[in-house]
């Protein structure tokens, strides 16, 4: 493949997988009572109203481009927790809220693995197909964005779920992360990458396993 066509098939599965992360965020949201995401519009699979034009578009078009590596991110959610059903804690509401990103993240990573799978069997699909390729492409991502979310840091998704399982302990860790401000971030990306590298490999080999398995 060359690399204008790997370039918009990285950035659609990018495009696509982010528009689902959100829209996970902000349809758990809505169930637990908080409306803000509705009315913001985020409430839709649309990947206009989920897009961030640094993190979604430009910046992954020029890492690839330029061959810096391939990272981005979509507009966050924004929710009120004291909207948030009285079922439960606000802590335990934001971890679900959180936790819908990755799990839509593995939903689609599995869809995607088992369709191609079903596709190649079927004879619908083959070598040097421009589907075959987005639907790697998509499987793939949605790994690593599955295990990068879950980084028990926040910004990241993982973060959230820290802070319910370890309440008003984590609290000090949270702010301390968050204070470091970009350059924490930053250090979290670069170390999270590596970290996550040997398990989201080990996920792939297994479910591409498992879809052959059934095909």
């Amino acid at each position: 493949m060359n690399q204008p066509a790997y370039i918009l098939v990285m950035m659609t599965a990018l495009i696509i997988s982010i528009a689902i992360h959100e829209f996970a965020h902000a349809f758990v949201a809505s169930r637990l009572g908080d409306d803000l995401p509705e009315r913001e519009g985020r409430l839709t699979l649309n990947p206009l109203a989920h897009a961030d034009p640094l993190g979604t578009l430009l910046l992954p078009f020029l890492g690839m481009l330029m061959s810096w590596g391939f990272f981005g991110w979509g507009k966050p959610v924004r929710t009120i927790p004291t909207n948030y059903t009285r079922r439960m804690s606000m802590r335990a509401g934001s971890a679900l809220v959180a936790i819908a990103g990755p799990l839509s993240n593995l939903l689609l990573a599995i869809i995607a693995v088992f369709a191609m799978g079903g596709l190649w069997s079927a004879g619908l699909i083959g070598p040097g197909s421009p589907f075959l390729a987005l639907l790697d492409a998509v499987f793939k991502l949605n790994i690593f964005l599955f295990m990068f979310n879950l980084l028990p840091l926040p910004p990241f998704d993982g973060g959230y779920v820290v802070s319910w399982l370890f309440g008003a302990r984590a609290d000090g860790f949270v702010r301390a992360v968050e204070n470091a401000g970009m350059f924490g971030l930053m250090i979290a990306v670069l170390v999270g990458s590596r970290l996550i590298g040997p398990p989201a490999r080990a996920l792939i080999d297994g479910l591409s396993s498992a879809s052959r398995a059934v095909f």
